[in-house]
């Protein structure tokens, strides 16, 4: 399971014009599940994100998590993430879990982080076409694979 986390000061994603999710400050994440993925990456990757210490202290050093600063995330179902470019110019998705695997994983994965930061999250929809709009604070961009634990 690859996590792309953007600290962002805002974002939002919108869907056939509508906006579905829109956050302020905290973590917009583009999430990218591939057929070998479980509950445990799903729980290891939660507990990493929401403990994740990149917002600014009053000394300026990043030092602050989600909930210190009462952040939200908003999480974005992503297939490319587990694009292969070995050969050729066109990707192959072949890595990416199918629906019936990865449409479970990332209902788990909002409950999880549901969980660990207590309090709802903000969603795009699995399989859709959507646009997202952000603000990086800083930039901020931080990937984490649930397969490079150590």
């Amino acid at each position: 399971m690859i996590a792309v986390i953007q600290r962002v000061s805002e974002a939002s994603v919108t869907i056939d014009n509508h906006v579905k999710g829109s956050i302020g400050a905290g973590f917009m994440i583009l999430l990218g599940i591939t057929h070998t993925d479980t509950q445990e990456d799903v729980e290891w990757l939660s507990k990493k994100i929401v403990g994740m210490r990149i917002f600014s202290d009053e000394e300026g050093k990043m030092n602050l998590d989600l909930k210190a600063i009462e952040g939200d995330i908003l999480l974005i179902s992503q297939f490319t993430l587990h694009a292969s470019t070995k050969k050729g110019n066109r990707p192959s998705f072949i890595e990416a879990a199918k629906p019936d695997i990865a449409i479970p994983l990332y209902e788990s994965m909002i409950a999880q982080l549901e969980k660990e930061l207590g309090k709802s999250i903000q969603t795009g929809e699995f399989g859709a076409d959507m646009k997202v709009a952000l603000i990086n604070d800083g930039p901020v961009t931080i990937v984490i694979d649930s397969k490079n634990k150590q």
